[in-house]
């Protein structure tokens, strides 16, 4: 099994065990296509973590790919766009080293958000390709309304990395993220798509080499 596949693996199945400790399944446990409203209480049972600042622009992130995805479906846009995610980037990088962070790093978590963005992306296209009743009905602005929210999150994104610098060094990183992730997914209301792309997000966040 590949190493980001093992990750969605277990970060669903750490969604599943909370909804089991906390006696409610969670509506990405019940329903592949839930709604995502409003966030809903962790488990209080699951162990806090610096990490989920990092984990909650994850699942942030992965749930405006709903709206990219709306913006290009049925268009001549591509879910692949080498230019723009080469800009991006450029852009972490040269902001990372301002910040004193490792430009190859930061690079290497944005890369991981934009691949997370783009599994989610294509898990919606096949979803509306098959049931073409659940296609959006609207499209949203991509360049006035979608782009500027990914790029506020992208600034959030570099601050949190700067933040979060101890602990992701730390050999704790690896099951503390995995305790953030699953507090973020199941207060988000994960579904199954969207799980698989928060475990596609987190492979570069840990620099424990």
């Amino acid at each position: 099994m590949r190493p980001h596949r093992l990750r969605s693996v277990l970060v669903t199945a750490a969604v599943v065990a909370a909804a089991a400790v906390s006696g409610t399944a969670p509506a990405s446990a019940q329903a592949p296509a839930a709604a995502h409203t409003a966030p809903a209480s962790a488990p209080a049972s699951l162990p806090a973590s610096a990490l989920t600042s990092l984990t909650e622009l994850f699942a942030e992130r992965l749930l405006l790919a709903d709206k990219v995805a709306a913006a290009k479906y049925g268009t001549d846009l591509p879910i692949d766009d080498p230019a723009r995610e080469r800009q991006i980037l450029d852009d972490v990088a040269a902001r990372a080293a301002g910040l004193g962070l490792d430009p190859d790093s930061v690079t290497a978590v944005f890369r991981d958000q934009i691949e997370a963005n783009k599994l989610v992306q294509r898990g919606l296209y096949a979803r509306w390709d098959a049931h073409p009743d659940e296609r959006p009905t609207e499209r949203p602005d991509l360049a006035k309304e979608v782009r500027p929210a990914l790029d506020l999150i992208t600034t959030r994104l570099l601050a949190a990395l700067q933040a979060t610098a101890p602990v992701r060094a730390d050999a704790s990183c690896e099951p503390r993220l995995y305790a953030a992730a699953a507090l973020s997914a199941y207060g988000h209301r994960l579904d199954v798509l969207h799980l698989k792309g928060l475990g596609r997000a987190l492979p570069s966040v840990c620099d424990t080499d």
